[in-house]
């Protein structure tokens, strides 16, 4: 297949040492990748889509991994090579002593095996988790910082072999990879900070002498499913609250990237997370079993699951047996709008972000792109002419701007939609080309509204653009779809921002950026994307239960008598007149009396006391 490449100015690379404030300069118009966007939005980068960059000294870096008999990986740390799963601070095999192949997808090869753990592997590692979580709930969120502000730092000074474990394992190419690593310390960082701002709070109590104080506890052990197309950034996302509320869990390992879990676990363990907290499975032949156990033990509180829409119901039917708190960040097929008054090469930058991150293997990935036909050809032409610049290979060669789809299944769907498209009137304007699991970023024109592309998640690097003619035509094809998780659209129009941002029916939206995702933000959809949130402060919410205590506090009724209102009892060293007893002497005619009489007598204000403010606490009760 003949290989695209960049051009000498986009094909420079970012080197990880360079740090990371100094990273900010080059061209996004000169066809930067989206693997450069993924670097930025996971460092304190603006959020510009208008120049990000490479130094001068970054150029024809090479990012080819030094392999050896002792070091099969070219690890600057050979430790962080790890083909044992870890349970309760140790380094374990399966039960069965079964193993399963983890292969490199740009080139077939095997790198290495991993544990295949059964339903039985999976139940010891529950009870791990549940006998830590007794001790650890009772950590201050001082201590719980430390550690994550300690594995923060062993992220950052392990940047390097995450990206390489990362591109050997999932096959994107260095910048996507670093870009990643970085990513997924940016929420050990954020998390850190939250854990120090599990606040509760006070309510005021309609009932005199009562206080009600709202309390947030760590909600116990966690079931953390995570995907195969984050490696690092995932596990991250979803690890790091659960150190910061003080719970515990055991989370499965997809089988096509067990790697980068399992070095993460080390570092975890270098931060001085106690042993039991964090639990790391693999499994491949038993999967079914074993998320039937995560799902349906009682022990387990909540599950957290990134991945496809069909298998998110499945986990949220068993779950229900025990009704554990879901978090299900599921699928998508998010449209990206370009209208008549949009910059176009602002449009252009990001699409190409959105659309061909990690080779289109992501869910917020633009899956439709409709662009008003009065700029149609305009835009269709320089979107094209910057994606003939990209490159597809290994990741780790240089230039490469995209590696390889995860496996041959998933490049055989993308062509199926490449076919589809194509059988139906669409024409290729850049790619098309596919070897094995190498597909090239592909740019089709005239695809029509009904092809599979248009109603399937793609789930590869296919920009499909679709024509529309008006603003609420455009609006309805984005909301004819039954998943809703992110959803872009380019207008120089303030009105129409507001206007299409709040008819999008999406949980995430970008308005003239394709770069959505950062530790800051709630992320997550709606409809069948799922439910709940990752990241910001509603992330941390997701692991903590609420609870209300209500404290009655003896003798303040003397306090509260107003004029007209009955004499109440002092209390003396042998007899205390407490307002529940008053309230239960009265309750005793009937629960009406006791509900007026209440109001009447226990409240100091009286001013709600009316018959119609009686008949609607009546009501609401």
């Amino acid at each position: 297949m003949g290989m695209i490449r960049l051009s000498a100015r986009s094909a420079r690379r970012l080197a990880p040492s360079t740090p990371l404030r100094t990273a900010t300069r080059a061209t996004a118009r000169a066809g930067v990748t989206a693997g450069m966007r993924g670097i930025r939005t996971a460092a304190p980068f603006p959020t510009t889509t208008a120049r990000v960059g490479v130094p001068k000294y970054a150029r024809g870096v090479s990012h080819q991994p030094k392999t050896s008999a002792e070091n099969p990986l070219g690890l600057n740390d050979p430790s962080l090579f790890k083909q044992q799963a870890w349970v309760d601070g140790k380094w374990v095999d399966a039960s069965s002593g079964k193993t399963f192949e983890v292969t490199d997808p740009a080139t077939g090869k095997v790198l290495g095996t991993a544990p295949d753990m059964d339903k039985d592997d999976v139940s010891r590692a529950v009870d791990v988790a549940e006998k830590a979580f007794k001790s650890f709930r009772h950590t201050t969120p001082g201590d719980r910082q430390k550690m994550l502000l300690r594995l923060h730092k062993e992220f950052i000074d392990n940047a390097e072999d995450i990206a390489r474990l990362i591109v050997w394992e999932n096959g994107k190419s260095w910048s996507d990879a670093y870009g990643e690593a970085l990513y997924a310390a940016s929420y050990v960082q954020w998390f850190a900070g939250e854990a120090v701002r599990t606040y509760g709070d006070v309510v005021p109590s309609a009932i005199a002498g009562q206080r009600n104080i709202v309390i947030k506890q760590p909600i116990g052990v966690c079931a953390l499913l995570v995907p195969w197309n984050f490696p690092a950034g995932m596990p991250a996302r979803k690890l790091a609250p659960v150190i910061a509320t003080g719970c515990t869990c055991v989370v499965k390992v997809p089988a096509e990237t067990p790697y980068t879990n399992f070095a993460i676990a080390e570092l975890i363990r270098r931060a001085g997370v106690p042993d039991g907290v964090v639990n790391i499975v693999s499994t491949h032949e038993n999967l079914t079993e074993v998320g039937k156990e995560l799902t349906e033990n009682p022990k387990v509180r909540k599950v957290s699951f990134t991945g496809s829409t069909r298998v998110g119901k499945m986990l949220a039917a068993q779950s229900a047996s025990t009704l554990k708190k879901l978090s299900l960040e599921l699928g998508g097929n998010a449209p990206c709008i370009i209208f008549d008054d949009a910059d176009i090469p602002t449009a252009v930058a990001g699409t190409i972000a959105t659309k061909f991150r990690g080779s289109g293997q992501t869910c917020v990935c633009a899956n439709r792109i409709y662009v008003h036909e009065s700029i149609y050809d305009e835009f269709a032409d320089k979107l094209a002419a910057k994606v003939k610049e990209f490159k597809v290979g290994n990741g780790f060669d240089d230039g490469v701007t995209h590696g390889p789809l995860i496996t041959e299944k998933a490049a055989e769907k993308v062509q199926s939609h490449l076919d589809d498209a194509l059988k139906r009137g669409a024409k290729v304007l850049a790619g098309g080309k596919r070897e094995g699991n190498m597909f090239e970023p592909t740019v089709l024109r005239d695809v029509p509204e009904d092809c599979l592309i248009a109603h399937d998640e793609t789930f590869g690097p296919i920009a499909a653009l679709i024509p529309f003619k008006d603003e609420q035509h455009v609006v309805d094809l984005a909301n004819d779809t039954r998943v809703g998780l992110a959803g872009y659209f380019f207008s120089k129009d303030s009105d129409r921002i507001w206007r299409v941002a709040e008819a999008l029916e999406v949980g995430m939206v970008g308005a003239n950026t394709g770069a959505i995702s950062q530790a800051q933000i709630p992320f997550g959809g709606v409809l069948e994307s799922g439910s709940s949130k990752e990241g910001g402060y509603q992330g941390t919410e997701e692991y903590l239960n609420t609870k209300k205590s209500t404290a009655e506090v003896a003798d303040l009724v003397p306090y509260l008598s107003r004029d007209g209102a009955p004499e109440w009892p002092t209390s003396t060293s042998t007899s205390t007149f407490t307002v529940s007893r008053a309230a239960q002497q009265i309750k005793e005619d009937s629960n009406m009396h006791w509900i007026y009489h209440t109001l009447d007598h226990l409240n100091p204000l009286g001013d709600s006391t009316t018959d119609e403010g009686r008949q609607e606490v009546v009501a609401g009760n």
